[in-house]
């Protein structure tokens, strides 16, 4: 009779343990989609919102972001694949160059996210990773830059999973100094940090600061001179044009992420508009 107590709560254990297993999204459960966004000011969500048509334009000429407001809002690129990784029902999106064995990319009308997709124009959602500067760069940063852009700096580009997009060559005695600030999107952070290193292996006597952060953050703070580039993952928009110079260092594919045990392989960009715009609510309906 006493061990009736350990008997009352092994039985709720168990039946807490299959309401969690449950609620993550097993055969037979409503399987209903867990859509993950970026959060406002992410040039990752900016690019995807209009290459997907999620983004409309109202009678006034006003841009509207249709993204669904039950959607989980992910403040950066590991936070979008942490959750997918975790939620059986999840989808989110993600720069190719992110993507990682944790989560599984679903084919966009068919193609595959490659290189190759992208370089070919097959893979629909590509954008461009720049970097934007005001006035005059200091000689050190407008080296860095010219390493970049060119054949050394490209090959890291590559090496990243992205699409250069020039060539050249680049010389230095490695003999400069001094320090440039880059801040900006989460996206090209990563590609910008293989970067940095490579200069710097010639150019030791450089500082370099990489401060993750969005696009728009980015270029406010290279206006602003609190940066020397801006990081962005799409083309700047209306007042950083007019303000900033921008230069394209490689093209991006963004990735369409589910949890790896997601039975979907492939979705069309109009099924990607409605799942994220609220439209689709269960995986059940791709079947």
């Amino acid at each position: 009779m006493k061990k009736r107590p350990y008997v009352v709560f092994l039985a709720a254990l168990i039946g807490l343990i299959a309401a969690v297993v449950r609620f993550g999204c097993e055969p037979g459960d409503p399987f209903e989609i867990a859509v993950i966004s970026r959060e406002d000011g992410s040039g990752t969500r900016s690019a995807f919102v209009e290459l997907t048509g999620i983004e409309e334009t109202d009678p006034n000429g006003e841009k509207i972001d249709q993204t669904t407001v039950e959607a989980i809002v992910a403040n950066n690129t590991n936070v979008v694949m942490t959750t997918v990784a975790g939620n059986r029902c999840a989808v989110g999106y993600i720069s190719l160059g992110s993507l990682n064995e944790t989560v599984k990319p679903l084919k966009i009308d068919g193609v595959e996210i490659s290189v190759e997709s992208i370089h070919s124009d097959e893979y629909k959602l590509a954008r461009p990773f720049t970097v934007a500067y005001r006035g005059e760069l200091s000689e050190t940063a407008r080296d860095f830059l010219d390493f970049v852009l060119s054949d050394a700096g490209q090959a890291g580009v590559a090496s990243a999973k992205y699409v250069p997009v020039s060539s050249g060559d680049y010389r230095t005695d490695g003999g400069r100094s001094g320090k440039i600030v880059i801040g900006g999107s989460s996206s090209v952070a990563p590609v910008m940090e293989k970067l940095k290193e490579a200069y710097r292996a010639l150019n030791p006597g450089v500082e370099i600061e990489v401060q993750p952060s969005d696009s728009t953050t980015g270029a406010l703070n290279a206006i602003e001179g609190i940066v020397d580039l801006a990081m962005a993952s799409r083309e700047l928009k209306g007042s950083e044009r007019e303000a900033l110079t921008p230069v394209v260092i490689a093209r991006d594919g963004i990735a369409v992420i589910v949890h790896r045990d997601n039975p979907i392989e492939s979705i069309t960009l109009a099924q990607l508009r409605a799942v994220f715009t609220g439209e689709l609510l269960s995986w059940n309906e791709f079947e």
